[in-house]
């Protein structure tokens, strides 16, 4: 392994070879080649002492090559401006107080992006630079993360948009010519204003969760909860609003442990399972509600849990899609929305200390089954 070498070491590899050794033992006390981010450390003149894996891949640049070099040739860094930043920073004849450039986005040759820190080690303060320890970080995984957070803003102004737009309309048509129009014609507007502005709302409340949830900032409140009559409950609104009561089948295993949960966040997972079904399933929509074990690693007890599994018997999920379900965005092939609901459910689920999965029902439609452990309170536990 080559992570090392000295700028006074003889010349050839077997020399640099016999320096790592010391050099790890003395300096790191482990191996350097093991960090996931790149090292680039240079001596008291200026030189390449390490360059360890992680900074040969993301370089493109052998270690072989970058050691015993001037830091400033090894490793030719530009701001985004084009200039160069070892002759701005000047890390060995710059102010003798400064210690450490803070993580900025500068440029590799061609134009490459990375994340680089660097550290000046002083043996005494204000005295003169011993080392420089630079940190190189790959820029892809924040890349990912700004993709994901333009597509979002993307998809939110998307789904804003048509309800505002609807809203506005009808508001501006209303306001201009209320006496041309008839009460069931205002009625009929007002509804619709009415709907967009719940649609806007459901908007606002989903970027909240995913807030929360991305932060872990979710907050439970946690009561008893009767999962079968909440399941009850959503199967009599969709009955009530047209779906023939048949098209439920709801089978409850008793005796269900005692659940703790926050009854909101619960009802908002069910919601979100069984209007995926309506919607998107085809038959009966089968809802079975029994004890399990507890999925938790560790915890004792055979029905330490409940589980919950909504089925149905449309086409189902296909397979190449079973592990993205749960991922922002994810929508089947007739999927409409943001596509941030079961995101959002997974989140839910997981910050009740619960798990949640996806499958293949045995009528051949898509298969949802959650589990939560039993729970209590902090001022009861």
């Amino acid at each position: 392994m080559t992570v090392a070498g000295t700028s006074t070491a003889p010349e050839g590899r077997d020399a640099r070879q016999a320096a790592v050794p010391r050099h790890r033992d003395a300096a790191f006390g482990f191996d350097p080649d093991q960090l996931p981010d790149g090292l680039v450390v240079a001596d008291a003149h200026g030189r390449v002492v390490c360059f360890n894996a992680a900074a040969a891949r993301i370089t493109a640049v052998r270690a072989a090559d970058a050691l015993g070099r001037p830091l400033e040739r090894a490793l030719p860094l530009e701001d985004l401006e084009g200039r160069r930043w070892w002759q701005l920073t000047d890390p060995y004849g710059g102010l003798a107080i400064r210690v450490r450039q803070p993580e900025r986005n500068l440029l590799l040759p061609g134009g490459r992006e990375v994340l680089v820190s660097a550290r000046y080690v002083r043996e005494e303060p204000l005295g003169p630079v011993r080392t420089v320890v630079v940190s190189l970080r790959d820029t892809e995984a924040r890349r990912r993360t700004e993709r994901s957070h333009a597509e979002l803003i993307a998809t939110v102004a998307h789904e804003l948009r048509s309800p505002l737009t609807s809203v506005k309309g009808f508001t501006a048509t209303l306001l201009a010519k209320w006496e041309r129009f008839t009460d069931d014609q205002k009625r009929l507007m007002l509804e619709t204003v009415d709907a967009d502005a719940d649609r806007v709302t459901r908007l606002i409340a989903e970027l909240l969760d995913i807030s929360r949830i991305d932060s872990g900032r979710l907050e439970l409140r946690r009561q008893p909860v009767d999962i079968g009559a909440a399941v009850s409950r959503h199967i009599q609104a969709y009955v009530a609003a047209g779906q023939p009561a048949d098209r439920f089948l709801l089978r409850i295993e008793q005796p269900l442990p005692a659940l703790w949960a926050d009854p909101d966040k619960i009802d908002q997972v069910l919601s979100n399972l069984i209007e995926n079904a309506v919607r998107h399933g085809e038959g009966t929509v089968t809802i079975d509600v029994t004890p399990s074990a507890s999925p938790r690693e560790g915890e004792d007890g055979e029905n330490a849990a409940t589980s919950v599994t909504v089925s149905d018997e449309g086409p189902g999920i296909p397979e190449e899609s079973m592990n993205r379900v749960f991922t922002r965005f994810w929508r089947g092939s007739k999927r409409g929305g943001t596509g941030l609901g079961l995101y959002i459910v997974k989140g839910i689920v997981e910050a009740h200390g619960g798990t949640i999965t996806v499958g293949r029902a045995p009528g051949g439609g898509a298969e949802f089954r959650f589990t939560l452990p039993v729970a209590a309170p902090a001022y009861l536990a």
